[in-house]
């Protein structure tokens, strides 16, 4: 009973198969081990070898949905015929998924799809994306006395093993390697890949005091934990593999809380692009043991238990509300034609192009720690409207941006870069007030200032929900600490939200005492409901909106700095509406 009223937990099915040496089982496993602990759905877990074994359990747990731990090979038996028997949603998770599989997906199989992939744009509403799982785990060993390096995988071709000896004996003379590399269920059922891979990787040692400890042992969780917690550092030098998915590798490595080297392969894609880096391509392995397991404690953060729980009941309350054939085209036209708002062409430029490969220019590391713009001097107001003079004054930044972002900002339209600029220029400004910055970008996808900031090396939680999800959601995810930002910034957003006075509250309630939210709009001070304005947004903004509708409802918020608004005759035009844009920055008092 919750609030007094009567509510009945929903059956929710997991299937998966029954042999057990094979990542794809271990994954399902894993998955529904912790789904157990919802207090919402009541997820049970059955492995299935055929049709009938998969009816039995339907009959005895009437389940209200049923997702499959789905690979073609590890259940074959599963067809589209025996699943239209069922009077069930069928939701498969996708383990091979790339951007390509997640936008190609459809209903012709699996009525809808989980994807475990943080890098995926939401741009298919039959697609549900989950963060990683990072078993729970205490390291309890002490770090080795000697270099140690460690890794793990099936034995088939492709995972690095080789290159891993051959790196290890160019940085030290004297370490111990420890490999284990147990047989494939699927694809070295008889171990002969595992044997000649081993074989293959004893011939490599040279060195005297290097030390190659190596099993084929298939190891429990708890083992495979206990391996890698007892390394220096974890290694996995996959080669590239493209079309693949995401490895679970990296799952298990970052639950005991050690340094993670790998490959710039795709199957490594969520985790690559930290600073400092982790790629062997970019650092020695002494460097990344070096920098130990900082720059990579938020993923562990991140991808907790409670996060995917989340994950999944939110997924599994809009897939019952979509149950029925007519409820399923409804969700679907209204996610498309949500996408379709966030898909079109922003005021500010901001081209919504479907591509996650998107190249920038790298900056040399030295640049990166020490990049500044010095366009402010002659600035009077950081609440102010950004315009022609605006232009002008941060034609620097916008020539960083072009030099750092081309692709990106070859698609923006060019009136419309000072509002990014104004907004980097403003974050890099704000963050000499803060030891240990944190950052929240609200609006992040395909915004030039969040990626010019990743690039200089500045790790931003991101909001957006092509993305992920939207700011009310984000605000109820368990891991979301309220008051803990330090710089939340918006480029081009708040005229696009329907209810921009909750959208104001919660920005103030994420913002730490003494915090800093930078924000611009459109904006025209002259605008009454009803003038024109561009089909994306909901409305323009004046000074009256700012002072009296926005800032009271932004609790303990004030602004910066005297206000200087006034625009008599708006410099832009953008779909047939005159306008211009504005900046709004408020800090948060520390009492």
């Amino acid at each position: 009973m919750v609030d007094g009223k009567e509510f009945r937990v929903q059956n929710i099915l997991i299937i998966s198969h029954k042999e057990q040496q094979c990542g794809v089982h271990q994954y399902g496993k894993n998955i529904a081990e912790v789904l157990k602990n919802s207090r919402k759905y009541n997820f049970l877990y059955e492995e299935c070898s055929n049709a009938k074994e998969l009816i039995a359990h339907v009959q005895d747990i009437k389940p209200e949905a049923i997702i499959y731990n789905y690979y073609p090979s590890t259940l074959p038996w599963l067809t589209r015929r025996l699943m239209w028997k069922i009077k069930a949603p069928h939701v498969g998770i996708m383990h091979e998924v790339t951007q390509q599989a997640a936008n190609a997906a459809d209903s012709s199989f699996f009525q809808f799809h989980i994807a475990p992939d943080p890098t995926l744009l939401l741009t298919n509403p039959l697609v549900f994306k989950t963060g990683r799982l990072i078993p729970a785990y205490t390291n309890k060993y002490a770090l080795p006395h000697i270099p140690t390096v460690g890794s793990f995988g099936f034995g088939t071709q492709g995972k690095g093993f080789q290159h891993l000896i051959s790196t290890v004996q160019k940085e030290f003379d004297a370490a111990i390697i420890r490999l284990n590399i147990p047989f494939a269920a699927f694809g070295d059922a008889d171990g002969s890949e595992a044997r000649l891979i081993a074989r293959e990787c004893r011939e490599l040692i040279t060195k005297k005091d290097i030390q190659l400890q190596l099993t084929h042992d298939f190891l429990s969780q708890s083992q495979l934990l206990d391996f890698l917690a007892q390394n220096s550092i974890n290694a996995f030098f996959y080669e590239e593999n493209k079309g693949r998915g995401i490895s679970s590798v990296i799952d298990h490595a970052l639950a005991v809380q050690r340094p993670i080297v790998i490959t710039k392969s795709t199957m490594f894609r969520h985790v690559s692009s930290v600073y400092p880096s982790i790629c062997i391509e970019d650092s020695r392995l002494k460097e990344i043991i070096g920098n130990g397991f900082e720059p990579i404690r938020h993923f562990f953060t991140e991808w907790s238990e409670a996060n995917l729980i989340w994950d999944y009941e939110r997924a599994l309350d809009k897939i019952l509300a979509a149950a029925s054939p007519a409820s399923f085209s409804k969700y679907v036209y209204q996610r498309i034609k949500k996408a379709l708002r966030k898909i079109e062409p922003k005021s500010v430029g901001d081209y919504w192009v479907p591509n996650i490969g998107e190249s920038v220019k790298e900056l040399p590391r030295t640049r990166r720690e020490g990049f500044i713009v010095n366009s402010l001097s002659n600035a009077t107001s950081l609440n102010r409207i950004l315009d022609k003079s605006a232009r002008e004054l941060y034609k620097p930044t916008i020539d960083k941006l072009f030099e750092l972002l081309p692709d990106m900002m070859s698609r923006k339209i060019p009136e419309a870069n000072v509002q990014q600029a104004f907004v980097l220029d403003t974050v890099l400004r704000s963050l000499s007030r803060f030891s240990h910055p944190r950052l929240l970008c609200i609006g992040s996808y395909d915004d030039t200032a969040a990626a010019a900031l990743k690039i200089m090396g500045r790790r931003i939680a991101e909001v957006d929900p092509v993305l992920n999800y939207d700011l009310s959601t984000f605000c109820s995810r368990p891991s979301t600490k309220m008051e803990s930002y330090d710089i939340v910034f918006s480029t081009s957003v708040l005229e696009h939200i329907n209810n921009d006075e909750q959208f104001m509250a919660q920005i103030a309630g994420l913002l730490a005492p003494g915090g800093v939210a930078i924000l611009t709009v459109d904006f025209n001070d002259q605008y009454r409901p009803g003038n024109c304005i561009p089909h994306e947004d909901f409305r323009l903004y004046t000074q009256r909106d700012f002072k009296e509708r926005l800032l009271p409802l932004m609790k303990n918020c004030v602004l910066v700095d005297t206000p200087d608004w006034a625009c008599t005759s708006p410099d832009f035009t953008y779909s047939g509406c005159r306008y211009t844009f504005a900046s709004f920055v408020v800090t948060k008092n520390k009492t």
